[in-house]
Parts: C-alpha cells; structure tokens; sequence
C-alpha cells in the first residue's frame, strides 16, 4: 500500500509565505509524476503544479512567478513553495503522484490534503 503524506498547510497573512511536503512511502517502483492540485469551498478542484521525474515543471497561470515546485526523487519527496501569497489562494492543497507500485503498473495516489488559510 502506498501513501502520501502531507505537511506545512496553515495559516498565513497575505503577501506571505508557506511551504508543503508530500512525501510518498510504501511499495514504490518508481514514481511518473507529482503534483499540487487544491479545492477552495464550492470550486473544483484544480491543477496548481506538477513536476516529472526529470525535473519538467508545469504551473497553472495564476500562480507563475510565486510558487516553486521542486522534488527530491531519492526520497519520493515533493515540495511546494508558495510566495505571495493571495486570498485567492486558501484552499486545501493536495498531493497526487503517478506511480508505479510495480513495474509497469501506473497508478495514481493522493494525499490527505492540507489546509491553507490567508487571512490577516
């Protein structure tokens, strides 16, 4: 069984910054691609970043410039770094990888998801 398991959501003031984590354990193969997607109540949930096993990134228009998606795939670990941050932005952020618990067999994981809060 594979799990990814968040940290870093809380509250900041606008224009701040925060910091998440997912780090994904259990029976991994290898993992395709990880992201950030979020859901703000009565929204869809959407995209906010991904990033593949070599380092290819891509963000959603709206927060180019302010958020920085990185990971370390040593430790199946990706990271978003979020700048500036907008009343836009509070949501709950979750993690999602593609996987591969096995060779060959591609699945796709979300994490708990993490509340993020802006407000003065």
């Amino acid at each position: 069984h594979v799990q990814l398991v968040e940290s870093g959501g809380g509250l900041v003031q606008p224009g701040g910054s925060l910091s998440l984590s997912c780090a994904a354990s259990g029976n991994i193969f290898s993992i395709r691609v990880m992201g950030w997607y979020r859901q703000a109540p009565g929204k869809q949930r959407e995209l906010v970043a991904i990033i593949t096993s070599d380092g290819v990134t891509n963000y959603q228009e709206s927060v180019k410039g302010r958020f920085t998606i990185s990971r370390i795939n040593a430790k199946n670990t990706v990271y978003l770094q979020m700048n500036s941050l907008e009343s836009e932005d509070a949501a709950v952020y979750y993690c999602k990888a593609i996987l591969e618990a096995e060779q060959g067999y591609v699945e796709t994981y979300w994490g708990q998801g993490s509340q993020v809060t802006v407000s003065s």
